[in-house]
């Protein structure tokens, strides 16, 4: 048995779960408890005057004396229904026949939900429009009819190909021992109106009774409005009678009627009358013909055709005694298999999602811009796509969606219009695709709605979100960035960051689940070794004014230009330095990158802003893991990864020239730290490695990055 808290059951406040005038949902939820697993870890909360509970484990709500004009019962029945919720933390909530009651539910306590539709969802408050089941659909974790007419009403003019979703599980009955002596009793159950037939009832059980005076009729239910009054001294009204008792009355009666005039959602009577082996007579509406398969259904409901059929059953003894016997050994819905099934469905509910991290197919759902606008000339430089290579060769199945890439091809006159179709083309690639996980960086094209339907649709969604801006005191993008990162704080289950979190937390408290992200080496893009290799140059570096921009943007400079300004007046002249982005040389991008790159000994990793703990722009793998040797500022505090013998940090810019002066004459301990500095960032920080490190963190799972 799986690990489970407890379950709580909402009944309609006007449903009284009581021995006293019990309701149809009342008596669903009493019958199926008996049999559940679950029965110890069940509350059923309703509110009713009655003091003879069903059952133990009912709380009720009391509602008897609420009265206000700024609000429903309905309001104060949730109201007094989340407190009680929230304390016991419930594991799953199931909602009996109100919709209403999920929505303002919902709002307030995190739980699994299921709601049980007993009646036409195309009659109650929450669920009569398409947009109102639409928004069910989405938000519930599992949707329940009690039999496939309500079914099939619910999916009225919507998709049925999200039926998947639902179930069927109908009203059912514990099965009799024997079949007890008959008396010639003609019974009707339910409510005594005119939506129950009990005006066709009348006229022809009058006629019956004056026809077949050994014969004798019942009636059994009360209604406080006007009803139909049968006068005749061989028929009784009974008035309403607890359950058990109307049990034992079908055992002992011959004919059991149900001549409904409205749509039954189900038709509990029927089916407990041909169990108890009555022979049945039904009208053919609504859920009734899904009771039992042993019964007479009338097409045509009159006085008239329910007095043939009742005549039929009394004069032909064969065909009587044939329902009544099949009936009774064919029991279409038991309660114990249909409270095993429902328990079932609970357990699915709550273990669909637990994760074998060496053996489950992981499906991700990975977003993030492939550059195709710009002629993919950042491949080598995309985290998202060494994100994906990981995935893929983990064993996880990868389907990619470039966001800017979409809202560029598919532009028309109107922006709003382009925005609204990628957020459509998301949710229905998401239907397809249903993914166990959604990694995304650097893409605000997805709307925050877009993302609560995801989670709407799969509720073991995770979500994980990426960014390698940086984010130090002191630089002019910083409060955009971590405004960017934050702005997804409410729907994400995880953020990942290419600074030491802590820098974020100085400036933003309010993130959870805030994660260190190393950028990632690539064995295919990262390819060269290029210590093995005789460049000519000596030191290389490549700046830009945006990885979006191919060119340097006019009359623009930033501090980094002022500091290789300073370090070519302190390198020897023999220094030969092969800048990019610098000056009138204009940034190199794709396989030209690659060209200058390999062509030099050494590379800087200089970013943007002050050095700042565990920072580095995504150059950083670029350089050493191509085998350059790589200098790194020390502020940035990178000597907690890697040693003396694997980069060369340097204090200021005069330290660093120094550096580089040394390191051109001394090309054996240049040659030692590059490889051993790309051996150490391929054994910690490769594709597989990474990716692993992201998955397992995002599904909770302990693990270190280095």
């Amino acid at each position: 048995m799986i690990n489970l808290n407890k379950i709580a059951t909402i009944l309609p406040y006007k449903e009284n779960y009581s021995t006293t005038n019990a309701g149809a949902a009342s008596l669903w939820v009493c019958d199926f408890l008996k049999h559940s697993k679950f029965k110890k870890n069940n509350i059923v909360f309703g509110s009713t005057i009655y003091k003879k509970y069903l059952s133990k484990n009912y709380i009720n709500i009391n509602l008897s004396n609420y009265s206000s004009k700024f609000s429903s019962t309905t309001t104060e029945y949730c109201n007094q229904l989340s407190e009680v919720l929230n304390k016991k933390k419930f594991d799953i909530i199931e909602i009996h026949n109100r919709p209403q009651v999920f929505f303002l539910l919902k709002k307030k306590v995190e739980a699994k939900y299921i709601l049980y539709f007993h009646n036409d969802p195309l009659s109650m408050k929450g669920s009569k429009t398409i947009k109102e089941r639409k928004n069910l659909y989405n938000m519930l974790d599992k949707i329940i009819f009690v039999s496939k007419w309500v079914q099939e009403r619910f999916f009225k003019d919507l998709d049925e190909s999200m039926i998947n979703k639902t179930n069927i599980v109908y009203p059912s009955i514990h099965k009799d021992k024997k079949i007890y002596k008959k008396d010639k009793k003609i019974v009707f159950v339910g409510k005594l109106n005119k939506s129950k037939g009990y005006d066709i009832y009348k006229n022809a059980i009058i006629k019956i009774l004056n026809e077949f005076k050994d014969w004798k009729a019942y009636s059994i239910g009360d209604e406080k409005r006007q009803k139909p009054l049968i006068t005749h001294p061989n028929h009784t009204e009974l008035g309403y009678l607890r359950h058990s008792v109307v049990l034992k009355f079908l055992g002992n009666s011959e004919i059991a009627v149900v001549p409904s005039r409205w749509e039954e959602p189900f038709g509990r009577t029927a089916l407990e009358s041909s169990s108890r082996a009555c022979a049945t007579i039904i009208s053919n509406r609504g859920g009734l013909p899904e009771t039992t398969n042993y019964r007479i259904a009338l097409d045509t409901l009159n006085s008239t055709t329910l007095y043939k059929a009742i005549k039929k059953l009394i004069t032909n003894k064969k065909i009587r005694q044939d329902l009544q016997k099949n009936g009774f050994n064919n029991v279409k819905h038991v309660t114990k298999d249909n409270s095993h099934y429902i328990d079932r469905i609970r357990e699915k509910l709550l273990n669909n999602f637990k994760l074998n991290f060496n053996n489950s197919k992981i499906r991700i759902l990975n977003i993030y811009n492939l550059g195709q606008k710009i002629n993919h000339r950042l491949y080598n430089i995309s985290l998202g796509k060494k994100f994906t290579n990981g995935f893929i060769r983990n064993n996880c199945d990868v389907l990619e969606i470039s966001d800017r890439d979409f809202i560029k091809q598919n532009r028309g006159f109107s922006i709003n219009n382009t925005y609204s179709k990628f957020q459509k083309y998301l949710i229905e690639t998401f239907k397809n695709y249903n993914p166990n996980l959604i990694i995304f960086g650097h893409s605000n094209n997805v709307s925050i709605d877009t993302f609560d339907q995801f989670k709407n649709l799969n509720k073991n969604l995770v979500i994980s979100h990426w960014n390698e801006d940086p984010i130090m005191a002191g630089l002019e993008d910083t409060k955009i960035n971590i405004k960017k990162i934050s702005s997804f704080s409410g729907i994400v289950d995880h953020t990942f960051i290419t600074t030491d979190p802590s820098i974020f937390k100085k400036q933003n408290n309010d993130l959870d689940k805030l994660h260190y992200l190393f950028v990632p080496v690539d064995k295919n893009i990262e390819c060269y070794d290029v210590y093995k290799l005789n460049p000519d140059n000596d030191i290389f570096y490549a700046m830009s004014h945006g990885v979006n921009r191919a060119n340097l943007k006019k009359g623009k400079s930033d501090s980094r230009s002022f500091f290789l300004d300073s370090l070519i007046n302190y390198l020897s002249k023999d220094i030969n330095y092969d800048f990019y982005g610098y000056k009138n040389k204009q940034p190199i991008w794709g396989d030209l990158f690659y060209k200058a790159l390999i062509n030099s000994k050494m590379g800087l990793n200089l970013s943007r802003g002050i050095p700042t703990k565990l920072y580095s722009s995504n150059r950083i793998a670029s350089l050493m893991g191509n085998g350059l040797l790589t200098f790194i500022d020390k502020r940035t505090q990178f000597d907690m990864i890697f040693s003396k013998d694997e980069v060369v940090l340097y204090s200021d810019v005069k330290d660093l020239s120094e550096k580089i002066n040394f390191y051109k004459k001394n090309n054996k301990s240049l040659v030692k730290i590059a490889q051993n500095g790309q051996k150490k960032y391929f054994n910690l920080f490769n594709e597989k490695r990474i990716s692993k490190y992201i998955v397992d963190t995002s599904f909770g799972k302990k693990t270190n990055l280095f």
